[in-house]
């Protein structure tokens, strides 16, 4: 349920999410070139696999960032009703037979 502060209160984890992206991009490449070394092309193309997905991720996170803030409701704006089910709440109480 909406308690009508959310809009002041509302913190991004975008930015968290940037610094683990970055943080998996360097664990990745020093996986790959580590693993490419040794000889170990499995684990090499496993790291090369999350390194992919770490890009996807780093991209949509700038993206994201790129595109600045989103409407909020203000304060004029009242919280939401509560959801009183499919009838509207207008049928018997519940636990009654």
């Amino acid at each position: 349920m909406r308690t009508g502060n959310e809009p002041t209160n509302a913190r991004s984890p975008l930015r968290m999410r940037l610094w683990l992206s970055l943080w998996g991009l360097a664990w990745t490449v020093f996986g790959v070139t580590a693993f490419a070394v040794n000889g170990r092309t499995g684990w090499a193309v496993v790291c090369g696999v999350l390194l992919a997905l770490v890009l996807v991720d780093l991209c949509v996170v700038v993206h994201r960032l790129r595109q600045g803030a989103h409407f909020q409701p203000g304060r004029s704006v009242p919280p939401y009703e509560p959801d009183h089910g499919p009838d509207g709440g207008k049928g018997p109480p519940p636990g009654t037979p």
